[in-house]
């Protein structure tokens, strides 16, 4: 939605995504690390095997994100840096388990020092989360409920945010949301590099 409207958005998972393809440094060293069971036969990146052992092993989840993670975050920078210098009216970067990984790192919730002007959470309550993924990716209820388990509580996080998007109604009352969130954004944004000047 927010793409849409003009915004350029950085997806964490999808570059997770492009740096796990077959045949990259990341999958051998992931496949190293957990074993050859989590490649396909054609040596992909199973990432069903790979979740049915981090998402019952905390260590081994932390594992996995220490390799993980430090390249997705230089990615995202440099993709950052590139649309900042295109001029991009607004960048979100698309990171669901940044307090996760905060937290694992052992790094505050929010601080001063984030490259970031706010935090957004979209939030539904655990029931829709759980239920969502049920029909989405076809998990069983015990699976679905484990994976999120593993997160930090959307309520939580809704208390970290600076902008919050309740995504447990209709879709059009999402997309007002959003887009109320994007002029608010943009706005904001505009004002502050005017003042700059």
């Amino acid at each position: 939605m927010f793409e849409a409207l003009g915004a350029v958005v950085i997806c964490a998972d999808a570059i997770t995504h492009e740096l796990q393809g077959p045949g990259s440094p990341l999958v051998d060293e992931i496949a190293e690390a957990f074993g050859r069971e989590v490649l396909d036969v054609d040596g992909a990146l199973d990432r069903e095997a790979l979740g049915a052992i981090v998402f019952r092993d905390p260590e081994a989840r932390r594992r996995l994100e220490a390799m993980v993670h430090p390249r997705v975050g230089l990615e995202m920078r440099r993709r950052l840096a590139e649309a900042v210098e295109a001029g991009v009216a607004l960048v979100l970067l698309d990171m669901s388990v940044l307090f996760e990984a905060k937290r694992s790192r052992g790094e505050p919730l929010v601080a001063e020092q984030d490259p970031w002007d706010a935090v957004i959470v979209v939030w539904a309550p655990t029931e829709a989360q759980i239920e969502r993924q049920l029909a989405r990716d076809g998990y069983a209820r015990e699976e679905a409920e484990r994976r999120v388990a593993s997160q930090i509580p959307l309520d939580e996080k809704r208390r970290l945010a600076d902008h919050v998007i309740d995504n447990s109604g209709p879709l059009d009352e999402t997309r007002r949301q959003v887009e109320a969130l994007y002029q608010e954004l943009v706005g904001h944004r505009v004002a502050t590099s005017t003042a700059r000047r």
